[in-house]
């Protein structure tokens, strides 16, 4: 994996500035190039692209990432993959799940959308609000397959290209140190093989772990939402991450009246939902369709 990690990157480098730049026949920097830059022998860096050598040092780490132009988690992920442990013997897997206690917190979050999500991108809890803003919040679901494999997540992601490729990165960002870990295997090659943007976007090696954000859903009950989210480690866990998603501060949103303490533990998820949303003219028509009985928006 260090060696495939490498090579790819290698490719991303633009070689402007360089003698012949213009003349190239394949994209990026050469095997010579990245050597000179980081400071190390053609023929070592030959190897470590290769595979045969798995395990330089850590300043030939850091300067084969200066060279290759990482950023701060692309190199984090360039020291991890140099320390990995040769593949050893596993157990068969377990389901993974949330703790109880973290459910039960989640299940109560009633003002904010909230979900678990596992390393692999399996939805392992949502609260009630989550899956109207994304359907994709599907307890059960993995937000890759539902990415990469329905139709239907382009119209749900206003940006779905920047959602995808972010996907991909922090798939990567997750395997850390242990690439060779057989459900992740599973779920890249099954991924690999029913879509071409995912083989494509994988085999960039783009590592990128994300704290916060803006998303912005469209969702087929409360319409167009543009939404900042929080994300938490959750500890004691191997990669589960615990997102909230809220308004903007200061959004017109954010100082609903629908969003106060008082009223959100007693307002439906649909309710919610349509408080979320900024636009004034849509609020308005979605506080028709959310006051709308549940069996009537079933035939809609």
């Amino acid at each position: 994996m260090l060696g495939e990690f490498l090579r790819a990157r290698r490719r991303l480098v633009d070689p402007s500035g360089l003698p012949d730049h213009r003349s190239r026949r394949a994209p990026g920097l050469r095997r010579d190039e990245v050597a000179l830059l980081a400071g190390v022998s053609a023929h070592y860096y030959a190897r470590l692209e290769r595979g045969q050598d798995r395990h330089p040092s850590p300043q030939v780490l850091d300067a084969l990432a200066r060279a290759l132009e990482l950023d701060a988690d692309a190199a984090g992920h360039l020291h991890r993959l140099a320390a990995a442990q040769p593949p050893r013997r596993r157990r068969a897997p377990r389901p993974e799940r949330v703790s109880p206690e973290l459910a039960a917190l989640v299940d109560r979050w009633t003002a904010e959308a909230a979900v678990v999500i596992s390393r692999y991108r399996d939805v392992l809890a949502a609260n009630a609000l989550a899956p109207l803003v994304n359907p994709g919040y599907t307890v059960g679901g993995n937000l890759l397959r539902h990415a990469f494999l329905d139709p239907s997540s382009r119209e749900v992601y206003v940006d779905w290209r920047e959602v995808a490729e972010g996907a991909v990165a922090g798939l990567r960002a997750a395997a850390g140190a242990d690439p060779d870990d057989p459900r992740l295997s599973a779920l890249v090659g099954e991924l690999s093989v029913k879509s071409d943007e995912f083989r494509r976007m994988w085999a960039r090696h783009d590592v990128r772990g994300k704290t916060g954000g803006t998303k912005t859903f469209r969702s087929p009950l409360v319409g167009e939402l543009a939404l900042r989210f929080e994300a938490f480690a959750v500890v004691g866990t191997q990669g589960q991450t615990l997102y909230v998603f809220h308004p903007e501060p200061g959004s017109r949103a954010a100082e609903s009246p629908g969003r106060s303490p008082e009223t959100s533990n007693t307002r439906s998820p649909t309710r919610q939902a349509s408080a979320l949303v900024e636009d004034p003219y849509s609020t308005r028509v979605q506080r028709r369709v959310a006051a709308m009985p549940s069996s009537s928006r079933r035939r809609a």
